[in-house]
């Protein structure tokens, strides 16, 4: 079997959980250890098969809590050289690893983690596929354009963290000042839903069972436009919009 959650996602915290019956990874440490706890609790996962938390770049949002559920579950941090550099020595974990983004890491028998470069404003950013078994689970967020790479990491995805930051006119015409909408809406901002959109239409895997939409922005995007987006792939898909302060469904499902 193979199983996934997402623990946190946005803004306020990212956090997402992959594994199967024996080992599991996370992926980013953006909330504190009490709400990763709690959420974890919540979801029923089993914390003690966390074998590996991989870092997919320094923004707070993405390594606000992971010294502390390094330490409190001895579980190895896995950075970029880059990304361990550009945090504060404050924190940094003890407990850290340092993979070259060229190389998969194999964090057990059956769990094996394959980074690649994205587009985003960080110093050295990654995100990552994960294969479970014979299956691969994707975690594209954070993400400004769709390169190559990214359109064949996500072509291999029985399921997909998939980020739906925005919606464009939301953006344009909301309240945020004028560089921060560019910098959101630049190649190295943020993936909008019609990307997300155009991915799943033209470049989706054809066994991919679930897409759980990831990252999506309180302020430039809403839950209704992205429901009438993917209306028409509900028969096809299970899809979820993944929670910003609470975990969402841990799905257990055969590989």
């Amino acid at each position: 079997m193979i199983e996934f959650c997402s623990l946190a996602s946005g803004s306020n915290g990212n956090c997402y959980y992959i594994g199967n019956e024996t080992d599991a990874v996370l992926i980013d440490g953006g909330i504190s250890n009490r709400r990763f706890m709690e959420r974890a609790e919540t979801a029923q996962i089993d914390t003690t098969k966390i074998r590996a938390l991989f870092v997919s770049h320094e923004h707070y949002d993405h390594v606000a809590g992971l010294k502390s559920i390094s330490h409190r579950h001895n579980i190895p941090v896995y950075f970029s050289a880059a990304t361990y550099n550009a945090l504060s020595r404050r924190k940094r974990p003890q407990d850290y690893k340092l993979f070259d983004g060229v190389n998969s890491v194999k964090v057990a028998s059956n769990i094996e983690v394959f980074p690649f470069k994205k587009h985003h404003d960080a110093v050295d950013p990654y995100s990552f596929i994960v294969k479970v078994n014979d299956s691969y689970i994707g975690i594209i967020t954070d993400i400004g354009v769709a390169d190559s790479v990214c359109v064949d990491s996500f072509s291999k995805c029985r399921v997909v963290f998939l980020e739906m930051n925005y919606d464009y006119e939301m953006l344009q015409n909301g309240s945020y000042p004028q560089y921060l909408k560019e910098r959101i809406h630049s190649e190295n901002g943020h993936l909008s839903n019609t990307d997300a959109i155009n991915l799943i239409q033209n470049h989706s895997f054809s066994g991919l069972s679930h897409i759980i939409a990831s990252h999506i922005s309180a302020e430039n995007n809403s839950h209704s436009i992205i429901e009438k987006l993917i209306e028409p792939f509900a028969s096809r898909y299970c899809i979820e919009l993944a929670p910003r302060f609470s975990a969402g469904n841990h799905y257990v499902i055969d590989d």
